[in-house]
């Protein structure tokens, strides 16, 4: 349900009236596609991995054991960095949220409520907090699935106006748009890659099972059957909910280019009104709100276990290392905890727009994430190989690798390389667009290479790749679970 939880998002529901507008019904369809099934290739290449060593720190520990330490430190920084600024944005989200129905009590307050929830949540452990995203995680699933239902009957005419939709808004105002006015291929390519940049932003976040999997239960069971049912969700909530809104809502609709982050912005929320049903529009955006709410736990969560994982591979300061009892990491979350209340510059119009620069540096940093997973992946690869060991004995193991890995690391650095492409068109430059897109971009060879020049360790080599240690332990925590007793809950065991 973790996993569930990264991949549905305020980009489903919100950020896709951006996409729709920039690239058309079809344009949206074959973007989110195409940057789903990238997802995939990351979430398989990871999964081979953090099932066969479900260690704390997941994929920067791995890092280090089979690429080098100053990877490892590159990919930990860019993680942090990543989850401790998508934090306080994702708080300021959920107090814009709240402002659809009130918006006479400042966002100070709101934001307050905000940070003491998911700070409690957090201090209870990892068993609370997979608690609180299951529930999370359920209104979320509850709620995108009806939609598409509802969406369904909507195109059929089954809303209250009758109006059969069809194919409608694909023949007219057509099935691409032609990117700021831009005539012929020319344009209707740059609106599909607008796209792409959008879909790539709204699905980074998958990859929080691997940092979940060092205090999983009976991990090496559990993880492959997540990894196994990502392609599901993919193909059933993004690419299910990308058609329908194709169908439902026209490109050239002026409700996808309101200002603001409410319901009203919402491609569905829009299909809705124009159907003439009252009332959902607040139901969904109590929705959106627990999505907010659910990423920011997801965040904290996050962030405190990269820092932790960087102070267990000595590139953080030891106080990090400090746990309770019951394994939690006390100290690297109350440090995470501070970073919460930068969601108060939202607050003031300058300080915001400083902090909107922040927020957006977290998109492309976190395409550099999957970027180092798949390298680390196709060092494990190889490294597996060169020592003789067979890949039919891993948990779990796809028929796709390598080729899926070396497919999305080449686009994810493609992805990051023009993700700011708008810029160069004439009349167009914008320097903080080309600030916020090009410096998370830079600065991951720059921790590297300064890591590099400071530990002067050589990067793994495949016949010295580490693949036994910690592993008698894991071994001994897997057990077999017990058989399901009933329809009921073999279709339980099955979905979970």
């Amino acid at each position: 349900m973790i996993s569930i939880g990264g991949v549905i998002g305020t980009g489903l529901f919100l950020g896709t009236a951006g996409a729709l507008s920039n690239g058309g019904p079809v344009g949206l369809l074959l973007g989110y596609a195409i940057v789903g099934s990238i997802c995939y290739s990351v979430m398989i290449s990871l999964g081979e991995m953090i099932a066969f060593l479900p260690i704390p720190g997941g994929h920067i520990k791995l890092a280090e054991r089979f690429v080098d330490p100053a990877f490892s430190f590159a990919m930990g920084y860019n993680y942090l960095y990543n989850w401790i600024i998508i934090l306080p944005a994702e708080l300021s989200a959920a107090a814009v949220l709240i402002n659809y129905w009130n918006d006479t009590i400042s966002n100070a307050a709101w934001i307050s409520i905000c940070i003491v929830v998911i700070v409690v949540i957090n201090m209870f452990g990892a068993g609370v907090y997979g608690e609180a995203e299951f529930i999370f995680a359920s209104v979320k699933i509850i709620t995108i699935t009806g939609l598409i239902i509802l969406g369904i009957v909507l195109d059929l005419g089954g809303g209250p106006n009758h109006d059969r939709i069809g194919f409608r808004y694909w023949k007219h105002p057509g099935p691409f748009v032609q990117f700021d006015g831009i005539a012929g291929a020319k344009g209707r390519f740059l609106g599909f890659w607008a796209v792409m940049t959008q879909a790539a932003f709204s699905f980074i976040g998958t990859e929080i099972v691997a940092i979940a999997a060092g205090e999983a239960k009976n991990p090496r069971r559990n993880l492959p059957k997540a990894i196994r049912r990502v392609y599901i969700r993919i193909l059933l909530f993004y690419i299910g909910g990308t058609a329908v809104i194709g169908l439902l809502v026209p490109s050239n609709a002026k409700e996808l280019n309101l200002k603001g982050s409410t319901a009203a912005n919402s491609p569905f929320v829009i299909a809705i009104n124009n159907a003439g049903i009252k009332s959902l529009p607040s139901i969904i955006n109590a929705c959106l709100l627990t999505s907010a709410w659910s990423a920011a736990s997801s965040d904290l969560y996050t962030s405190s276990r990269a820092l932790y994982g960087l102070a267990v591979s000595g590139n953080a300061p030891r106080i990090f290392l400090r746990t309770s009892r019951s394994g939690l990491p006390y100290a690297a979350l109350a440090f995470c905890s501070l970073f919460s209340t930068l969601a108060y510059m939202g607050i003031n119009s300058g300080a915001g727009t400083v902090f909107g620069w922040f927020a957006n540096m977290t998109s492309v940093a976190g395409l550099m994430t999957w970027f180092g997973i798949t390298f680390t992946y196709l060092r494990f690869y190889k490294g597996f190989r060169a020592q003789g060991l067979d890949r039919s004995n891993l948990p779990f193991a796809s028929i796709l690798q390598p080729y899926a890995a070396w497919y999305a690391m080449c686009g994810c650095l493609l992805l990051c390389l023009f993700s700011g492409w708008s810029v160069f068109l004439k009349d167009k430059w914008d320097t903080a667009t080309f600030v916020t897109n090009y410096l998370p971009f830079a600065l991951f060879p720059v921790l590297y290479v300064g890591a590099k020049f400071v530990t002067k360790t050589p990067m793994k080599k495949p016949s010295e790749m580490d693949f036994t240690s910690g592993l008698a332990e894991i071994e001994a925590d897997c057990y077999e679970e017990p058989a399901p007793r009933n329809k009921m809950e073999a279709f339980w065991a099955w979905l979970m």
